[in-house]
């Protein structure tokens, strides 16, 4: 079977990864604009630009172009190595800042940042310096690096950007894969961490196959599918895996984020429609453009309004008798409380109704309802068990009768 044919359909576009990575970079330009001063943020976003760079330049289309626009042979090989050794010297420093922090990084690690840009910059000047000085005027599109593997100043070039790559990818696995098995991370951060890791690795993966196959040609061999065949496919999954990495922690956040507000939305509803008897009939005014955050807020908001105006109402030793109930019955402290506050919400409802025509025979107790405004999702979530309740008030009843009875 020949190895060339089997590659070949495994073959990724490159435009793929290059979507994936454009997409990476459109979810986190909006913090990057809105954050502008923010050097870490600038960095990510100067990462993924280079790495949508060395995808557009390095497919065959786009060499073709390069090529015939500028009238030399072959000039998008080093346009194509500089980007990708431009982007190997960005991962080093973004992960770096990253993990240490900008503000908090020590003098060793600013002067590892500078050797990174003092060394990589020299490696860009290099590749263009070889390739002015080498024969390279048979135009290869798609199998440079084995055509001219042999040619020299082009050997050279070839070696120098694989090598800088590797050494890149090296650093950096070995710091994202330290990275992730700290303790403390959030969990987002730590699978876009584990993304990341695989990508690079995968990454080593492409550099062996390239540089197995210029090291065939030297000893007069033929392996020329390792880097025309399975380089190619395998940097376009290294380059998706890494684009997920960083897409992972900052949209797994941002989904977290917005379930949680939409479930606790949610969860507040049956205390919202109880309060809303107290108000009568009044609501949230919906407004269409309001953010959940901010719905969440005026529905929270809501509530303990109508809280406060129902406090005079509550009996502070009912919630004791309900709570000691609940208990009884098996329940955990947190939800005993729920039900307790459940249940002298609802009395203090009908003890309202009771007394509206004669506001001066009204209670005028001053109970504490810190705990009660605090605990209102709590509370609302108890009101959507109303057989819990009635076995609580029921409880209740019971402790306060056989107390009562001589």
């Amino acid at each position: 079977m020949n190895p060339s044919r089997f590659f070949a359909g495994l073959y990724i576009s490159f435009w793929i990864p290059t979507a994936v990575l454009t997409a990476a970079l459109a979810i986190k330009l909006p913090s990057i604009v809105k954050l502008w001063k923010d050097p870490l943020l600038r960095a990510v976003g100067g990462l993924l630009v280079l790495a949508c760079g060395v995808f557009v330049f390095a497919a065959p289309a786009t060499i073709t172009w390069t090529n015939r626009v500028t009238g030399v042979p072959n000039i998008a090989a080093p346009l194509v190595y500089s980007l990708i050794t431009a982007f190997c010297g960005s991962c080093l420093l973004l992960i770096t800042a990253w993990r240490d922090g900008i503000s908090d990084r020590s003098e060793t690690t600013r002067r590892a940042t500078r050797w990174v840009v003092a060394v990589y910059s020299g490696v860009i000047v290099a590749l263009w310096v070889l390739f002015a000085l080498a024969d390279a005027h048979v135009e290869r599109i798609r199998d440079l690096d084995t055509y001219y593997a042999n040619t020299p100043f082009m050997r050279e070039e070839i070696v120098l950007y694989l090598l800088a790559h590797t050494v890149a990818c090296v650093i950096t696995s070995k710091l994202i894969w330290n990275w992730s098995r700290t303790d403390g991370l959030d969990a987002w951060l730590r699978g876009g961490l584990m993304f990341l890791g695989v990508g690079y690795s995968m990454n080593l993966l492409y550099d062996g196959a390239k540089l197995c196959a210029v090291l065939a040609r030297w000893t007069g061999h033929d392996l020329d599918w390792l880097s025309t065949g399975l380089a190619p496919p395998v940097a376009c999954l290294a380059a998706i895996l890494i684009a997920v990495g960083f897409i992972l922690p900052h949209a797994g956040q941002y989904l977290h984020r917005r379930a949680r507000t939409r479930l606790g939305f949610w969860h507040l509803r049956p205390l919202y429609r109880l309060m809303r008897t107290v108000t009568g009939g009044g609501r949230v005014p919906f407004r269409l453009r309001a953010t959940p955050e901010l719905r969440l807020t005026r529905r929270e908001t809501f509530i303990r309004d109508a809280l406060l105006s129902l406090a005079r109402f509550i009996e502070e030793d009912l919630w004791r008798r309900a709570y000691d109930a609940a208990l009884g019955l098996g329940f955990e402290a947190g939800r005993a409380g729920a039900l307790a506050h459940a249940i002298t919400i609802q009395d203090a409802i009908e003890t309202r109704k009771r007394t509206r025509q004669d506001d001066a025979a009204a209670p005028l107790g001053n109970p504490d309802t810190e705990n009660l405004l605090e605990e209102i999702e709590a509370v609302s979530r108890a009101l959507r068990q109303p057989d819990d309740i009635r076995a609580v008030r029921e409880a209740a009843a019971a402790a306060a009768e056989s107390v009562s009875a001589p």
